[in-house]
């Protein structure tokens, strides 16, 4: 039993962003021993499999203690942070009371209680009122809504949603974005259906394991002897963060999907004279216009032809789960390594809308800022190698996907156009998919059909 105290000191633990990750690298702390903080100032940065993330502390005291030096990897769920808050009891406290026998149904506009720590906002209301449920308990919705965001990332089937649109106002629309968390599968609070941030935050961190029990910090696990070797000869760098996250989802894909890769060599001549055309379009004032436009409007032209590509292969149900959708990916090379965001709902816009998504893309992959949900559901994507003067590549499919297009580098070539032989810009395209869903035709058409579309792009009119 925990008695009231003037003070107590909490603890900010290493936070859930609801996909599944289970450890980050804290990368810097922006905050000592002694230093005031506020409610939502963030107080470090740390790398996830998936991106760099700044935290925010959840409430205003001062800091007590960092639990963890800057470099350190540590476990989801793990106290980093300890600050001691004014008044009010400690949290344990509002844990250890007992849950009233019948609780009345909270009202819309109650007051939350104390807030818990989560990856970004304003924190998980703990009051004591329930939950409205909903044919379920709302801990078991607020988990199924967890794993299937999980679910989804994996390529699995995540259960159905419901068919109406799910009311929520922007600011939380824009949080369940940045959070990764599927508005169909949340739970709401608010009156008349809405839900509210504190819904959010609730599955996101419905997922995480039973309350942690209020002892010292978890001793860190003492690392194991180091490997001997001339370091003059030598560098060993630590596989973590997004090189981990990489590997491990290369080699799951490599020795689970079965490759087939294409290869077709086109004259793109006629595609880089419309890129200089498009640049002088006032449409496209400000925007980037380049190749790589083109050729993922030609790949979205060829799987709106042959939709059976846009598929994935869920191995528990023993299912070919084909999308009405595109999330287009675009492999990224930062200096934390390779990462794929994607364009959600790619097949819905138009050229320009396209221009400037691929623009954001770019630029935030390249300041180290993509956001976890970004990089989540993707259904097909593009790598451009030709960016690096190679010609072409076998790449492997992203986990979840069922085919990725490798774009070499265009060079001038001698070509024979109109039965003579004249200087063309000309480069090879690859397709690589996984033969469980796709067949050598289906494969072959498709990569067919972005091929013509590259030789001819007035086939973008005609095949739209």
């Amino acid at each position: 039993m925990t008695t009231m105290t003037n003070a107590s000191v909490r603890e900010f633990k290493m936070p859930d962003v609801g996909e599944g990750l289970t450890e980050a690298e804290i990368l810097k702390w922006y905050v000592q021993p002694g230093d005031t903080v506020t409610d939502g100032q963030v107080v470090c940065e740390v790398e996830t499999a998936k991106a760099a993330v700044e935290l925010p502390i959840p409430y205003d005291g001062v800091v007590r203690e960092l639990h963890f030096p800057e470099g350190t990897t540590v476990d989801v769920g793990t106290s980093i942070i300890a600050v001691e808050v004014a008044g009010g009891a400690a949290p344990e406290a509002a844990q250890e009371a007992p849950a009233p026998a019948a609780a009345p149904a909270a009202e819309p506009d109650e007051k939350p209680a104390a807030r818990q720590p989560v990856l970004v906002g304003y924190g998980v209301s703990t009051s004591s009122t329930r939950r409205r449920p909903r044919k379920q308990a709302p801990d078991t919705a607020a988990r199924q809504a967890a794993v299937a965001v999980q679910a989804e990332l994996n390529g699995h089937r995540a259960p159905a949603a419901p068919k109406e649109r799910p009311l929520a106002k922007p600011p939380v629309r824009k949080l369940a974005k940045d959070l990764g968390v599927d508005l169909a599968s949340v739970t709401p609070t608010g009156p008349d259906g809405v839900i509210t941030r504190e819904d959010v935050h609730a599955a996101v961190t419905a997922v995480e394991a039973a309350p942690e029990q209020r002892t010292a910090p978890a001793a860190v696990p003492a690392p194991a002897a180091p490997v001997s070797y001339d370091t003059a000869r030598e560098t060993r760098i630590p596989v973590k963060g997004v090189r981990k996250a990489t590997a491990a989802a290369m080699v799951g894909s490599a020795f689970t999907a079965p490759h087939v890769t294409e290869f077709v060599t086109v004259d793109v001549t006629r595609t880089l004279r419309l890129v200089e055309e498009l640049k002088q379009d006032k449409e496209f004032a400000g925007l980037r216009v380049n190749p790589l436009l083109l050729i993922a409007k030609a790949l979205l032209v060829a799987i709106r032809r042959h939709p059976d590509i846009n598929a994935s292969w869920d191995e528990a149900a023993q299912e070919i789960v084909v999308k009405h959708y595109v999330n287009l990916g675009i492999a990224a090379a930062t200096p934390r390594g390779l990462i794929v965001p994607n364009i959600k709902d790619a097949h819905a816009k138009t050229l320009p809308q396209l221009a400037e998504s691929l623009g954001e893309l770019v630029s935030t992959a390249r300041e180290g800022k993509t956001s976890p949900s970004a990089m989540q559901a993707g259904t097909v994507t593009i790598t451009n190698v030709g960016v690096f003067g190679v010609d072409t590549g076998t790449p492997i499919i992203n986990p979840g996907e069922s085919a990725i297009l490798a774009v070499g580098a265009i060079k001038p070539q001698p070509w024979v156009h109109k039965g003579k032989v004249k200087p063309r810009q000309v480069t090879t395209l690859a397709l690589s998919f996984d033969h469980r869903l796709v067949d050598g035709e289906l494969g072959s058409r498709v990569l067919a059909d972005v091929a013509a579309i590259l030789e001819q792009p007035k086939r973008l009119i005609s095949w739209a």
